[in-house]
């Protein structure tokens, strides 16, 4: 495993432990995905500067290469010519341009390298820029549910919060009080018909007893017959 994918496996699992403890991970993602966006928009351009330099360093590095074979081929002509101090300073000159170009290479293939391990971590910021921004809606989707189970669970709470049992206690109470009185009243009335019943009875037969007696007296008088 590369030291660039370990350090990334270690900054997404704590940033996952800090996610999940956060009060406010939304807020959290927010920070982190602006902190990541910086951070990707650089290295952007840090890669576009490292290509720019390789391009200028592997320049210098064909041009030497150029500038030493065409030494060479002058050395080659000047002592063709029978002019070995010339052959000599262009030998010299070669010698050189070898030497620069051979620095030139080596400096071009660690940029290059660079630049490919440059290019790895600048697509793991960007996988975890993308990693990051589906938790974010993950979370806010999250989020709404919780939001939306605590309406839930307050419309219910007022759908189902009825009377106390003790409210229906007292009412159980009063609906009895009122059967009670409605079944005394009842009972008087009734009690108070059959004695208005029983008192009329008697008095009817109170008073055919004295119009008997009337009836009695009148007869012996001779006023009524017989």
């Amino acid at each position: 495993m590369s030291l660039g994918k370990r350090f990334r496996d270690i900054t997404i699992a704590t940033f996952n432990e800090m996610l999940e403890q956060s009060e406010d991970p939304v807020a959290l993602i927010d920070k982190y995905l602006a902190d990541q966006a910086q951070q990707i928009r650089e290295s952007e351009r840090l890669l576009q500067q490292c290509l720019s330099h390789a391009a200028s360093v592997r320049q210098q590095y064909v041009a030497a290469e150029q500038m030493k074979e065409r030494r060479e081929q002058q050395a080659m002509l000047a002592l063709k010519a029978g002019e070995d101090e010339v052959a000599r300073l262009a030998l010299q000159e070669k010698m050189q341009q070898e030497e620069r170009a051979t620095q030139y290479k080596a400096l071009y293939e660690q940029t290059k390298m660079g630049i490919v391990e440059l290019e790895d971590q600048l697509q793991q910021l960007k996988a975890d820029y993308d990693e990051v921004v589906s938790k974010r809606s993950y979370y806010i989707a999250r989020l709404e549910s919780v939001r939306l189970q605590q309406r839930m669970n307050e419309r219910l709470r007022s759908m189902s919060g009825g009377p106390s049992p003790r409210l229906f206690d007292r009412l159980e109470e009063r609906v009895s009080d009122l059967e009670i009185n409605a079944r005394t009243l009842r009972e008087i009335r009734t009690q108070t018909r059959d004695a208005w019943a029983s008192a009329t009875s008697t008095a009817s037969q109170l008073l055919e007893q004295e119009l008997g007696k009337l009836r009695s007296k009148l007869e012996q008088e001779g006023w009524l017959k017989r």
